[in-house]
């Protein structure tokens, strides 16, 4: 990976998948991927691999659904689309960012005693 791209923090892909899916509707694996990219401005790439077993997590967990269809170049695809549980979850989730968030700006804007 190149020093302009960063790593998914352990943990926060499982939400910006729930966050991308209730802003976008159903989306195949890769959809899901090239939209955090973009939304990044390329700053993320996710591996195709840990996308597939975020993915399967969230659909074990009922957080997502998945039904086939036809993806934009006329191949077989896996939609994925976010059920109520999943709803839920990404709010209870995104709030918790949020206060996790909070307290880190407040850590790393301290100023050093002199």
């Amino acid at each position: 990976m190149g020093e302009d791209k960063s790593e998914v923090l352990q943990g926060t892909l499982d939400l910006m998948v729930l966050k991308t899916l209730e802003v976008m509707g159903p989306l195949h694996g890769y959809g899901i991927g090239q939209r955090l990219e973009q939304i990044s401005d390329q700053s993320l790439q996710i591996n195709p691999g840990t996308m597939y077993l975020c993915l399967v997590r969230l659909q074990q967990q009922k957080f997502i659904g998945a039904k086939w269809g036809v993806s934009e170049n006329n191949r077989k695809a896996k939609y994925y689309a976010l059920t109520a549980a999943g709803r839920r979850r990404l709010a209870g989730e995104a709030a918790q960012w949020d206060r996790v968030a909070m307290v880190m700006s407040r850590v790393l804007q301290q100023k050093a005693q002199s």
